[in-house]
């Protein structure tokens, strides 16, 4: 008996009698089953497992999409690379609609050689009627050199373009899609003195997108001595970003000093923000070309730049010059806008140099007792239970506790000076009062480096924006000037041992473009010689007897009423001027060492290093058994920050976020939502 089964039309028999005739109707059964035709399943036609037959075998077609005419070859076919099986059926998908408008998502950036990338796949190159995989070599250029671009836009790296998944090797007879492309970037390249490594910075105005995207393309260029990292979020969610440039990125290097540079702390206050996008793109480039005072700079001292504090308040202040600048708008004014308001704050409207904690009143406070703290001041607890704080103020602080900076500067507009600590005055009715730190005389140095290197800050002649500080040399004391409580700078000063200074720029706090390069050459100078002035003074390492550094040990001069701390390897930045000087280290547990050291004038920093014994601890006598200074480490005691930062997490127990803007590109027109682009989602 002969029982014929039907299944996926092809005839399935199972045989009871005759061996003979089971054979014959089986054979006769497989090659009817043979002959139907079968769909490929994209992930056959992604493997090469798809079999057709042999009048519809695939064949080279020629290349017809508007978004791949420029590949280096001719025809294409189908089944593409992952599976569409037409042309007519890859322009219906949104692999397709991508490339048309990733031009556009990226500003301009990584093309065409994403997009020549994305047709190697979606519309694969055709040879004698076989399909021909890009080179893995191509995609894995490419990813490096682009995946911060995507990263910008919060974009996850397209499924297609898996370097691993869709290209192949060389030895499997891969084919380089953008060999034309580097020909003639090669070309251009030959006609370059330098050999192509130079940047090309645009002085223009960035958003906030595009400035990210420079970053991480600066860091990506000079990866062996750059990258960028986050230290937080505004309010708004957008990263604060910021580039690290040193010989060994991402790690302290003993006895390298650390510094930082920040920018647009007011959104409104915009100079600042681009000089230091442009100072990055700078140290890149002149390193690659062999400059020798900036690979000095990079290869002696790990520099964090942060162009943007206030992102948010920077998008308000761009929109209000943008509507201005508008030809309808009858009162139009330009740049100089209605500035010392609009975006000055952040998106809670605090304004961030007034909402760091008033550590100077503590000082001032305590100043006169024998015994008392004046370096690494504990934030007191009513500052996190009575105050507004920012989230970029707090990731700031978290910021300046973290690593072991020596200086810094926080550059503003509104004025032409370089205002240094302190900013509160000394007593609290006098709005206008000298208002020195024990530090003065450093303070000044510094101050006069920054304004003498700048092309007009110190020169009697220059026109200022009403307050007169000309004949102080273009510096001047801060609560001398103006006083306020709760500022970055004393900040700095008093809960680490970062000495901090505020760059005024200029009088226009958002000037026109065509004002950008001509400060950039007056500034240039000034930030070089303010990275370089941190190599002034003493360092050296303070150890036990045993050569282990002693973390967290006093570093004291004798004169001066403010002591640095060692950092976590024991090593120590003490900034001094030439002279005689009686330096002494002690630590909790130890004896105390004290040296006199004669630093001479032809000598910027020398070296001092100390050992220390150990020897029974008696807390009557010991200068570190103050009862404030267990509280030093009581960092957000009540962790509302942290609580407030933790996000909604997918199933996979990653970040969860919102749908970014480019959603709509392919949300509103029907296709399958290609959720492969959401990043975390």
């Amino acid at each position: 008996m002969i029982n014929i089964v039907r299944r996926s039309d092809c005839h399935i028999i199972q045989f009871m009698d005759s061996k003979m005739l089971t054979v014959l109707i089986l054979l006769s059964s497989l090659a009817t089953c043979l002959s139907v035709p079968r769909r490929c399943s994209p992930e056959e036609a992604a493997i090469g497992r798809c079999r057709t037959p042999a009048e519809e075998r695939p064949q080279c077609m020629e290349m017809v999409l508007g978004y791949c005419q420029d590949v280096p070859y001719s025809h294409t076919i189908f089944p593409n690379i992952v599976g569409h099986r037409s042309r007519q059926d890859l322009e219906m998908g949104a692999e397709y609609l991508l490339l048309s408008v990733i031009h556009g998502l990226l500003n301009g950036e990584c093309s065409p050689d994403i997009r020549l990338l994305g047709c190697s796949v979606l519309a694969p190159r055709c040879q004698d009627n076989k399909l021909m995989k890009p080179c893995r070599s191509s995609c894995e250029m490419v990813k490096k050199s682009c995946i911060h671009a995507f990263d910008a836009i919060q974009m996850a790296w397209p499924y297609f373009l898996d370097c691993d998944r869709f290209f192949v090797g060389d030895e499997e007879g891969c084919y380089d899609p953008l060999s034309e492309l580097r020909e003639k970037q090669d070309v251009a390249i030959a006609n370059i003195s330098d050999g192509g490594i130079f940047t090309v910075i645009q002085f223009t105005y960035h958003t906030n997108t595009q400035m990210s995207s420079i970053l991480k393309k600066t860091a990506s260029k000079c990866s062996h001595i750059s990258q960028t990292y986050s230290i937080g979020r505004s309010v708004e969610g957008k990263d604060l970003l910021a580039i690290e440039f040193s010989n060994n990125p991402g790690q302290h290097d003993l006895l390298e000093p650390e510094i930082k540079l920040i920018g647009n702390m007011h959104g409104n206050e915009v100079l600042g923000r681009q000089l230091l996008i442009y100072l990055a793109q700078y140290l890149c480039s002149e390193y690659l070309r062999g400059n020798e005072r900036i690979q000095t700079i990079i290869n002696t001292t790990r520099i964090h730049i942060l162009p943007s504090m206030n992102p948010d308040g920077y998008e308000i202040a761009a929109s209000e010059v943008a509507d201005r600048n508008d030809p309808e708008n009858i009162n139009q004014e330009g740049h100089q806008y209605n500035g010392w308001t609009s975006g000055r704050a952040n998106a809670q409207n605090l304004d961030l140099n007034r909402n760091f904690p008033d550590l100077t009143s503590i000082f001032y406070n305590r100043r006169r007792f024998r015994h008392f703290r004046n370096n690494h001041i504990p934030i007191p607890e009513s500052y996190w239970s009575n105050k507004v704080i920012a989230p970029e103020t707090y990731a700031v602080m978290k910021w300046i506790r973290a690593h072991p900076f020596v200086i810094s500067a926080s550059l503003h507009g509104g004025e032409l000076v370089i205002s240094y600590p302190f900013d509160f005055s000394r007593h609290p009715q006098e709005e206008r009062m000298y208002s020195p730190t024990p530090d003065e005389q450093i303070f000044k140095q510094l101050a006069r480096t920054y304004a003498d290197a700048h092309a007009t800050m110190s020169n009697n002649v220059t026109e200022r924006c009403g307050a007169s500080f000309a004949n102080k040399g273009g510096i001047t004391n801060g609560a001398q000037w103006y006083s306020f409580a709760g500022g970055m700078s004393d900040f700095n000063y008093l809960h680490s041992n970062c000495y901090e200074i505020t760059v005024e720029l200029g009088c226009d706090k958002f000037p026109s473009e065509v004002e950008l390069y001509p400060e950039w050459l007056r500034n240039k100078e000034a930030l070089l010689s303010f990275m370089e002035f941190v190599h002034r003074g003493i360092k050296g390492i303070v150890k036990d007897e045993h050569g282990n550094g002693i973390k967290g040990a006093t570093i004291s001069v004798r004169g001066m009423r403010h002591d640095i701390t060692t950092a976590e390897d024991g090593d120590y930045w003490r900034l001094l001027n030439p002279g005689v000087h009686i330096v002494t280290a002690a630590a909790s547990g130890y004896t105390k060492v004290s040296k006199r050291i004669r630093l001479p004038r032809n000598i910027h920093v020398g070296r001092v290093d100390f050992v220390l014994k150990k020897v029974p601890r008696d807390p009557s006598l010991d200068y570190f058994n103050i009862p404030e200074l267990d509280s030093y480490d009581h960092f957000d005691p009540f962790n509302q920050f942290e609580q407030s930062s933790q996000r909604e997490l997918s199933e996979n127990g990653e970040e969860r976020t919102e749908k970014p803007w480019w959603w709509s590109y392919f949300s509103q027109l029907g296709i399958s939502a290609p959720t492969w682009l959401l990043r975390n989602y």
